[in-house]
């Protein structure tokens, strides 16, 4: 019989961050729209850019098309707003159908406002195998529909 201990306890962020997925070469990108000074691989795609933004307001789409199924253990994402107080509601979602039927993962919403809490970084950990796609939905405000959304960063491992 084998033993281990388990815990609650996160692993180390240079633990975390040593294994990001090379999302260039095993996956797709379908996005709703991006501004043509902040394209998708700018918040994807190491030393690309500074982010993603949308080139229209409202709810934002990212979908990662994976080439062949991934195990995923972690994601990472990473929002900043610096300008505009607003209620920005994200979810993460996954499917191992290539997107015929989806799983939520993650429903969240965060206030922005530039003099105090303009940065929003979430780590989620969990074991996802057999994954085809992981979509990102953002509605950058939820009381104003005409808000831009934007994602500073999004890697995976």
């Amino acid at each position: 019989m084998k033993k281990r201990i388990i815990s609650d306890a996160v692993p180390e962020k240079e633990e975390l961050n040593s294994s990001w997925l090379d999302l260039g070469a095993l996956a797709d990108v379908e996005v709703t729209s991006e501004a043509s000074d902040y394209p998708i691989e700018g918040a994807l795609l190491p030393n690309q850019g500074y982010g993603w933004k949308a080139s229209t307001p409202g709810m934002q789409t990212i979908r990662l098309l994976f080439k062949e199924a991934q195990t995923i253990r972690h994601i990472h994402l990473s929002f900043l707003e610096p300008d505009v107080v607003r209620t920005q509601e994200y979810v993460l979602r996954w499917s191992h159908d290539n997107g015929l039927t989806f799983e939520e993962i993650v429903r969240q919403q965060w206030n922005f406002s530039p003099d105090g809490s303009n940065k929003q970084v979430e780590d989620h950990i969990k074991v996802l195998s057999g994954i085809s796609v992981l979509e990102l939905m953002i509605t950058p405000d939820i009381n104003n529909e005409n808000a831009f959304a934007s994602l500073e960063e999004l890697r995976v491992a």
